[in-house]
């Protein structure tokens, strides 16, 4: 399901004026459309076609500030996944950005 927000175009990255209903490092795909008018195209013109998609069911207006995806792994996948990387042979993951970072 889609959603339109406003956002700010600043120092290079998009920022959301509102929170938004994602998951941490959730991919998404941005369709940008300029909030200021555009040459030959009435922003009436605008509107309507976002209301046309919303009306379809092919986005929503405002997202439900509560709800939040759920997580895609249950607490039991998520422990299980845990100890078994706990079991992993080879080193640790602070060993490995240790030796990763290399000599101060």
């Amino acid at each position: 399901m889609s959603e339109i927000v406003q956002a700010v175009y600043e120092n290079g990255k998009l920022r959301p004026l509102q929170p938004l209903k994602l998951r941490e490092r959730q991919m998404v795909r941005i369709h940008v459309l300029q909030d200021e008018p555009v040459p030959g195209k009435p922003e009436d013109e605008i509107d309507e076609v976002i209301q046309k998609l919303i009306a379809a069911g092919l986005m929503r207006a405002h997202p439900e500030r509560d709800a939040i995806p759920p997580d895609p792994l249950s607490a039991e996948e998520r422990k299980e996944l845990a100890d078994r990387l706990g079991r992993a042979p080879g080193k640790s993951a602070s060993e490995m950005v240790i030796e990763d970072r290399g000599e101060w």
